[in-house]
This record gives C-alpha cells, structure tokens and sequence, in this order.
C-alpha cells in the first residue's frame, strides 16, 4: 500500500512540474545566493578598509 502510494506520488508530481520549471528554481535560488554573497564580501572588504585606514 505505502509503495503504491509513493509510486503515485512521484507519478504525480512528474506531470506536474517540468524539468525546466525544476532547474529555473534551482538557478534562481543560485543567483540570490551569490548575489548575497558578494555583497557580503564587499561589505567586509569596505569594513576592513575603512577600520584599517583609521589612525587613532
């Protein structure tokens, strides 16, 4: 009972959602990723470089 259940599911939700529809949420969630790595890292490079250049 529980395999055909699962068999149904997996059944169901190939029809459902297209391949490209799968990768285009993969690569959106990449590009958001990266988008918020790279200002986090220009964000501390700027930090470090305005603490640094501070004489006190």
């Amino acid at each position: 009972m529980n395999k055909s259940i699962s068999l149904f599911a997996i059944a169901l939700i190939s029809m459902t959602l297209s391949s490209c529809e799968i990768v285009g949420g993969i690569f959106k969630a990449g590009v958001w990723t990266g988008l918020f790595l790279v200002a986090l890292v220009l964000g501390l490079i700027i930090f470090l470089f305005t603490r640094g250049g501070r004489k006190d």
